[in-house]
């Protein structure tokens, strides 16, 4: 049996758990810089977990196996969905028995504990938080679904390994179709990791948060796993878009000097990734909640445009 996939598929898990603070805090360094404001340094994700693992775990009486549940659960999807998207290599084990439908299947498991959880101790912010991600969701998903189903009818296979390999071989970027789902799929990533114009990440005021109140009943290792997962969700999407529409330097991935030149590479797009995440941050401000409507519609509205240009023009 060839153990070398396996092999990747362990470093490239690894590269999740270790590689997400550290890019979550690279967002937060350039939107500090910015500002002209001093930056706590790329470690201090590092910091915020340790320090909530080191803490005790405080439970509400009326607490069910649910909300006990949701933290492991979600940090598990997390983790799984990391062994799905190529990032070094498109030679995966776990690439053929997942696609793009299983994908999102994964994160709205995580979504829809999240929110039982956040309504299960019964508190108004819990509920609040609660419909307001759902109201989310199923206005992102379909959109997340269109946009990569574009790409799957270009590529005739909704596998993820097998759709970066087909791009990757490809002068993809220059269909009309690919650009109309790249746009889409940045506003979908923008909702479905509430970022600005979206949600705000940092904030905790009652009457803007979003995902923020469904997980204030959180404390210590549940809360730490909670925010480990969401910096790793952020980084799923952010090399989910460059597999799939910046490809090159995954699909023929043979050896280890390969699989080094590969992770190189991933730094760089995720680097540029951060820089235009960024500049999204700085230059918009949060929408009102009614607003999102218009906002994921336009989403949906470029993904169809895509499909449709994919039916006529190709």
């Amino acid at each position: 049996m060839n153990v070398y996939p396996f092999i990747v598929e362990g470093l490239q898990l690894m590269v999740l758990l270790l590689g997400a603070p550290v890019f979550v805090g690279w967002v937060r360094t350039l939107k500090c810089w910015s500002q002209g404001r001093t930056s706590p340094g790329l470690l201090q994700p590092y910091r915020e977990i340790l320090k909530l693992f080191s803490k005790d775990v405080v439970i509400a009486e009326n607490a069910s196996w649910i909300f006990r549940l949701t933290p492991y659960l979600v940090f598990g999807v997390a983790v799984l969905s990391g062994g799905i998207i190529p990032m070094l290599s498109a030679d995966l084990p776990l690439a053929a028995t997942a696609d793009v439908i299983v994908l999102v299947a994964f994160f709205a498991i995580a979504r829809f504990f999240t929110a039982l959880a956040a309504m299960d101790i019964g508190t108004a912010f819990g509920g609040m938080g609660a419909s307001r991600e759902m109201t989310i969701a199923s206005l992102a998903e379909p959109a997340m679904l269109m946009s990569i189903f574009t790409v799957s009818l270009a590529t005739k296979s909704t596998s993820l390994a097998q759709m970066v390999r087909l791009v990757a071989d490809t002068h993809f970027l220059l269909r009309p179709s690919i650009v109309f789902a790249f746009l889409a799929f940045v506003l979908v990533a923008l909702a479905e990791t509430g970022r600005i114009p979206v949600d705000n990440p940092s904030t905790h005021l009652e009457l803007t948060m979003i995902h923020e109140a469904m997980i204030l009943e959180y404390s210590g290792r549940h809360l730490a796993l909670i925010e480990w997962a969401g910096m790793m969700k952020l980084f799923l999407f952010a090399t989910l878009a460059t597999s799939l529409f910046f490809p090159w330097g995954i699909a023929h991935v043979t050896g280890a000097g390969a699989i080094a030149a590969t992770f190189v590479l991933m730094i760089l797009k995720l680097c540029v990734v951060g820089i235009g995440l960024i500049l999204i941050e700085v230059g918009l401000a949060k929408m009102r909640l009614f607003r999102l409507t218009e906002f994921l519609g336009s989403g949906f509205l470029l993904a169809t445009l895509g499909m449709l240009s994919f039916y006529i023009l190709e």
